[in-house]
């Protein structure tokens, strides 16, 4: 047997890591957004990782199940049109183009300032929703 397959894929840790991303999974399908404000804090506060660490493993983790399976489902339901996915196609190129210039940034920001900043991002992206659901 090869030694990396060894692993016990039923250890708790391994469990546990799979429900963070299957919790991960159904919050972005349900409310379309991906790693950054659902799997990075909780591998903070539950896993205790290293925010710079774990906005990594949250890009490296949602690369591909989030777009393919996601955009199916959505195509499949109507929401996502054939004319969507010009739009699609232009955001994402914004994105990875956007994404390997915040990899290359990070490594200038120390994890607590990005910790703190972070936190301030999702308190006004909180605080702006409610109250665009009020009106």
């Amino acid at each position: 047997m090869i030694e990396f397959l060894e692993v016990s894929f039923l250890s708790s840790t391994l469990l546990t890591y799979m429900l963070a991303g299957i919790a991960t999974g159904i919050l972005s399908g349900i409310f379309g957004v991906g790693g950054g404000i659902i799997l990075v804090p909780m591998l903070i506060i539950l896993f205790k990782t290293n925010p710079i660490t774990a906005s990594g493993l949250s890009l490296t983790s949602l690369l591909l199940p989030v777009g393919i399976l996601g955009v199916y489902q959505y195509f499949r339901s109507g929401f996502i049109q054939i004319h969507h996915l010009k739009f699609a196609l232009f955001i994402a190129i914004g994105i990875f183009f956007g994404t390997y210039l915040g990899a290359r940034l990070v490594a200038y920001i120390p994890a607590n300032w990005l910790q703190r900043a972070f936190s301030v991002l999702l308190i006004v992206v909180a605080i702006r929703l409610w109250i665009s659901s009020i009106k």
